[in-house]
């Protein structure tokens, strides 16, 4: 999957959450849009529409800080090379 989609289906998931449109720099935990019982519900929906497994040492803040981050840590959790599309 290319990460153009990887990042629409991110921003889809978020924004649902949030009610508002967000950008993929955009530092939604920072900025107040999600909370730590969101991140839970955003861990899994990674997990199970991307195939991937997020252990402990995944869960940094810096991975899940915009949705570019996330999809550079899902591609490297697919082992595939992030570029920034």
């Amino acid at each position: 999957m290319a990460q153009s989609e990887t990042k629409e289906r991110i921003v889809r998931f978020v924004t649902r959450h949030v009610g508002v449109e967000i950008q993929t720099d955009q530092a939604i935990f920072e900025q107040g849009l999600v909370d730590s019982m969101f991140a839970m519900q955003l861990v899994q929906f990674l997990e199970r529409k991307f195939a991937i497994q997020i252990g402990a040492e995944d869960l940094d803040m810096a991975n899940f800080a915009s949705v570019d981050a996330m999809a550079d840590l899902i591609a490297r959790k697919q082992g595939t090379e992030a570029v920034r599309q």
